[in-house]
């Protein structure tokens, strides 16, 4: 299994497992305030979710000031995460600490 590591601000913590690093970013980032709806929402993965699912390309390459690499590149970590992660179990936790 490969380590994870966090991409926030250059935080560079590693994790065994992406389940460890989404419950990470969710509970040691500050909240990402969303640029084209103004949703608050955790950083990292959950902040890439909300804006490939809930907003177009388009409107997350203007408000971000993104290219293409960027989308490509968040499109592929959204991906990868979801294929190995039990986001279930993570939600789970997550609402049980909160």
């Amino acid at each position: 299994m490969s380590a994870w590591r966090c991409g926030i601000d250059g935080c560079g913590t590693q994790t065994e497992t992406v389940e460890k690093l989404i419950h990470h970013q969710t509970t040691q980032h500050t909240k990402h305030e969303c640029q084209v709806c103004g949703t608050i929402v955790p950083d990292g993965y959950f902040a890439i979710r909300h804006a490939f699912e809930e907003h177009t390309r388009a409107e997350f390459v203007r408000a971000y000031d993104a290219d293409s690499e960027a989308v490509r590149r968040r499109e592929e970590l959204k991906t990868q995460i979801e294929a190995e992660a039990d986001l279930e179990s993570v939600v789970a936790e997550l609402d049980a600490v909160n």
